[in-house]
């Protein structure tokens, strides 16, 4: 992918307010399953999940099975813009 086609993903994932919510969350608690995120943002479950699978193809989060439950988490090494972004949430 070059580098503006990444940065244009990344700028489309981050350009939505529930998202900015979902990575302010996963700023402050470090991971959390779907049902966690959708709680607290008061969305439902299937939005949450969409929410952040968008997030995911920015290659902003991460996901990580553990059992039946998906672990969301902020991508390690956190993009420049995303940290620029998130450091202003």
């Amino acid at each position: 992918m070059t580098d503006g086609k990444k940065l244009e993903k990344i700028l489309k994932a981050l350009a939505n307010h529930r998202r900015l919510a979902i990575l302010k969350y996963l700023l402050v608690k470090k991971s959390g399953t779907v049902g966690d995120v959708a709680g607290i943002i008061k969305l439902s479950f299937k939005s949450t999940s969409r929410h952040l699978a968008i997030l995911r193809g920015g290659e902003i989060v991460e996901r990580e099975q553990v059992g039946v439950l998906a672990n969301y988490s902020l991508a390690q090494p956190v993009d420049p813009i995303v940290r620029t972004v998130i450091s202003r949430l």
